[in-house]
């Protein structure tokens, strides 16, 4: 294996070695598989400093209570949440993983009740490392719109129960709407 630096890109950009490549990956992937098993520790010490940015809500979850917390909601929401990667790409300082998140809607996510739909979303997350080849954070990037249409699609609008679950869930977003975008997202 060498230890030499990938030839340049056709931008001109050196990608790290090989073994630097491999290391990252497999990194990424335990923190998948962590992630699905719900091993939070193990998720967790993936990274010096935990921070997660979901560029959908604007919202940064930084440090290791935040990252927990944002585990807790999303795994009460969608207790059976898990992936399937469709597509792993290296640049000089990420690792970009194209996956499926999939999952069912029994819990409440923040102020939205819970809708029993599940989702089939796409997802990407760049897991961008330092010079140093820590992991110093989790940059999801999906579409909020194409979850909330899978979750809310099965209820009948014909029906008053599924009609109040819709009016609830609606109520829910306007509630959770309007807020500030993190800062450190808008720099």
């Amino acid at each position: 294996m060498s230890s030499a630096p990938l030839p340049p890109t056709k931008t001109g950009t050196v990608l790290p070695t090989q073994e630097v490549l491999r290391a990252r990956e497999k990194l990424v992937l335990d923190h998948f598989e962590d992630e699905v098993r719900q091993d939070w520790d193990s998720v967790l010490s993936t990274f010096p400093h935990p921070h997660y940015e979901l560029i959908a809500s604007m919202t940064v979850h930084d440090g290791d209570g935040a990252v927990r917390n944002y585990y807790h909601d999303t795994r009460v929401a969608f207790p059976d949440q898990h992936h399937e990667i469709i597509a792993i790409r290296h640049s000089p300082d990420a690792v970009i993983v194209e996956f499926w998140l999939i999952g069912t809607h029994l819990g409440p996510l923040g102020k939205i009740p819970p809708t029993g739909g599940r989702h089939r979303t796409r997802m990407t997350a760049y897991f961008i490392f330092d010079a140093n080849e820590n992991l110093v954070t989790e940059r999801v990037y999906f579409d909020q719109l194409s979850i909330l249409k899978q979750v809310i699609g099965h209820l009948d609008k014909k029906k008053p129960r599924d009609l109040l679950t819709l009016l609830r869930v609606v109520r829910g977003m306007l509630a959770m709407a309007g807020g500030e975008p993190d800062g450190r997202l808008l720099r």
